[in-house]
């Protein structure tokens, strides 16, 4: 069985929860039973998640060899330059490592997606942007990370797509299984 979960803001990827953390976790949901999380979206990071009963999927999806794209739509404090856009495709450094190339481009206009709870926060004088980064890596807090080396800070992270399959109109806090066509968008 696999599974399209829309990961809403302040869930962590994880049916069991952090000691002291105040966040919900997946068991808030109604999942079936001895799905696990394919992959992972930080508690503060929203969208499109993958989960199974299945072994062996989560090495075939995130194993850089394999190729798999995900796509994420990043709200970022101002707006990139063609140059900063180019150091994201590039690559980027964090830390010790240099991020495998990836596609980054401007949303204009913004993604039409629900707004978050809680909202992010609004600053008169600095203007806001939407980008969409495509990557084939998921290192810890990669995208936001990124934006932050470019100049950029993440204010909201949306993983809008993995494979050709998007997120959609599948609400916060929904989920549904696959259909084989769908199951075939992942993984190609």
């Amino acid at each position: 069985m696999l599974l399209a979960f829309n990961k809403p803001y302040g869930v962590l990827s994880q049916f069991t929860p952090e000691p002291g953390s105040a966040w919900r976790t997946l068991a808030d949901f109604k999942l079936p039973k001895n799905v696990y999380a394919l992959g992972r979206l930080d508690a503060d990071s929203e969208g499109l998640l993958l989960l199974s009963d299945e072994p062996g999927l989560n090495s075939r999806l995130l194993d850089p060899k394999n190729a798999h794209r995900r796509e994420y739509w990043v709200h970022v404090e101002g707006v990139p330059s063609d140059t900063a856009l180019a150091q994201l495709a590039g690559g980027v450094k964090i830390g010790d490592h240099l991020t495998l190339p990836a596609q980054a481009r401007r949303l204009d206009p913004a993604p039409a997606i629900p707004p978050r709870d809680p909202p992010v926060r609004f600053r008169k004088t600095v203007p806001d942007s939407w980008i969409a980064i495509e990557l084939i890596e998921g290192k810890n807090r990669q995208v936001r990370r990124m934006t932050a080396a470019v100049g950029h800070p993440t204010l909201r992270l949306v993983r809008a797509r993995i494979g050709t399959l998007e997120l959609g109109q599948l609400k916060a806090g929904a989920w549904r299984e696959l259909t084989p066509a769908e199951r075939t968008a992942v993984f190609g």
